[in-house]
C-alpha cells in the first residue's frame, strides 16, 4: 500500500501561474459507493490482506456484467477471481463464489498446485458480456474463457487461448517467438462486438479473435503493434511511432473505434474502424503531443490535462473516454467528440487538479482517493475500479 503522510507544505503541486484550469469532475465528488477490500480498523490504516471473502491484495481488474451483476474481481496478489452474483451495495461484502483457490482463505500461484482449468497465476485482466468470461491469466501466458457465467466455486474454464490445452503454461509455449496461437505476459483483455481482443504485453502487440474461440488453442486473426505474428520487438523494432507498442495493458472499443493503453509509452492509440490485417496503423495517440512522444508527462515532472504516466486502464462509459492515468494515481476523462491527436482530458477523479499528483494526494486513504488504479471498466453510470495501490475495488458513479 501506497501512503504518504507528508504535511501540506511538503507536497508537489505545480507553481500557481502553471495550472491549467480548473478540472471537471469526472466522478461522484462523495467518492465511491461501494468500497471492497479497503475496509480499516483505524482511519488511514488498512487491514491485513490474508485471503478471505472480503480481502484483496494488489487488484488488477475488476468488471460489471451488468448494472446488477454479477462483479467480477482479478484479486491479481491472491491468484483467484472473486465473483459476487449481485452488485454489492454496502462496503466490504463478501464475495459469493472464487474461481483458483480450494477456498477464500489459501492463496498461492495455481492453488499451489498443477495447472489447471480452474487454476490462476497473477490474473490481471477480466471482461463479461453476453454470457461470456474472459480472464486474462497473465503469469500463465493464457486466457480463460467460460460459455456461461460461473455459477459455482472453481467451475472449470470452457476454452483456453495462448496454450494448447489447460495444462500448459509457458510463455509462447516454450518458443522464442511468438505465433498467432501464442502469448507472453497477457494483461488485459477485452470482449467487444462479439471479438476477443487480448493485450499480449510480452509480445508487444494486441491481438483480435474475429469470433469469441470455442476450441483450445485457437489462433488470433489480426496482430496490432506488429508487422506480423512472429515478431515481438518493443515499438516493432523501431522507433515509437503509429505501428508498435511498448507495453499494451487494457483495450476498449466503442463506436467502431479500438483505442489500447500503451502504457510503455505513456499514451493511449486509437485506430478508427475494425482493422483487416495485420500491421495497420493507429489513427493518432493522446498522452503525446503526437506519434514521435514518448516520455512520461511529457517528459515534465508534474502532469497535465494533455499528458500521463503510465496509463494502464481504459474505458468508455455514457460517450466519456475514461483512462487510468496510473503512475499519476489518477482517473482522468476526455468527452468522446474532443478525441484526436494530442488530446486534452477535461475530467479529473483522485486529484484536485491536472497538475497533481501522488498516492492518495499525498494522505491517508479516502472514498475519493486513488493509489495506482491499475483497471477500469464502465456498466452504464458505474465504474468498477481496481485501486491496486490500496488493496480495493471502487464501485463510483459518473459525475453529471
Amino acid at each position: 500500500m501506497r501512503v504518504s503522510l507528508a504535511p501540506s507544505h511538503l507536497r508537489y503541486r505545480a507553481p500557481p501561474g502553471d495550472r491549467p484550469q480548473t478540472a471537471a469532475p469526472l466522478l461522484a465528488p462523495a467518492g465511491a459507493r461501494v468500497v471492497l477490500g479497503g475496509g480499516r480498523d483505524a482511519p488511514g490504516l488498512a487491514q491485513p490482506i490474508a485471503p478471505g471473502p472480503t480481502t484483496l491484495f494488489g487488484p488488477r481488474g475488476a468488471t460489471l456484467a451488468d448494472a446488477d451483476g454479477p462483479l467480477f474481481v482479478c484479486d491479481t496478489g491472491h491468484h483467484r477471481l472473486l465473483i459476487w452474483r449481485r452488485a454489492p451495495d454496502e462496503d466490504d461484502a463478501p464475495a459469493d463464489l472464487l474461481i483458483g483457490q480450494p477456498d477464500f482463505f489459501r492463496e498461492g500461484r495455481n492453488a499451489k498446485a498443477e495447472i489447471g482449468a480452474a487454476t490462476l497465476n497473477v490474473p490481471s485482466g477480466v471482461s463479461a458480456a453476453d454470457g461470456v468470461l474472459a480472464v486474462a491469466d497473465a503469469w500463465n501466458h493464457r486466457v480463460l474463457i467460460w460459455h456461461g457465467y460461473p455459477d459455482a466455486s472453481n467451475r472449470p474454464a470452457d476454452v483456453v487461448v495462448g496454450q494448447a490445452d489447460f495444462r500448459g503454461g509457458l510463455a509462447n509455449r516454450g518458443a522464442d517467438s511468438s505465433r498467432a496461437d501464442t502469448l507472453n505476459w497477457c494483461y488485459g483483455v477485452t470482449l467487444a462486438e462479439g471479438r476477443l481482443i487480448v493485450a499480449d504485453t510480452g509480445n508487444r502487440r494486441v491481438l483480435i479473435w474475429n469470433e469469441i474461440p470455442e476450441r483450445n488453442g485457437a489462433s488470433a486473426d489480426i496482430a496490432l503493434g506488429q508487422r506480423d505474428m512472429t515478431t515481438r520487438d518493443e515499438n516493432a523494432g523501431g522507433a515509437v511511432g503509429a505501428l508498435g507498442m511498448r507495453w499494451p495493458h487494457a483495450i476498449a472499443v466503442a463506436d467502431q473505434t479500438i483505442l489500447v493503453a500503451d502504457a510503455g509509452d505513456n499514451r493511449v492509440m486509437a485506430w478508427r474502424g475494425w482493422p483487416e490485417a495485420s500491421g495497420a496503423l493507429c489513427a493518432y495517440v493522446f498522452g503525446q503531443p503526437d506519434f514521435a512522444g514518448q516520455d512520461h508527462n511529457r517528459c515534465a515532472y508534474y502532469p497535465t490535462a494533455a499528458a500521463m504516466n503510465m496509463p494502464y486502464g481504459v474505458c468508455v462509459a455514457e460517450k466519456r473516454l475514461i483512462v487510468a492515468d496510473t503512475a499519476n494515481s489518477r482517473l482522468i476523462g476526455f468527452d468522446w467528440t474532443d478525441l484526436g491527436m494530442g488530446a486534452s482530458a477535461s475530467r479529473l477523479a483522485g486529484q484536485r487538479d491536472f497538475s497533481d499528483k501522488g498516492d492518495n494526494r499525498w494522505a491517508p486513504v479516502a472514498r475519493d482517493s486513488l493509489c495506482w488504479p491499475y483497471g477500469v471498466s464502465a456498466r452504464g453510470s458505474t465504474l468498477a475500479i481496481a485501486d491496486s495501490g490500496n488493496n480495493r475495488v471502487l464501485l463510483w458513479e459518473l459525475a453529471p
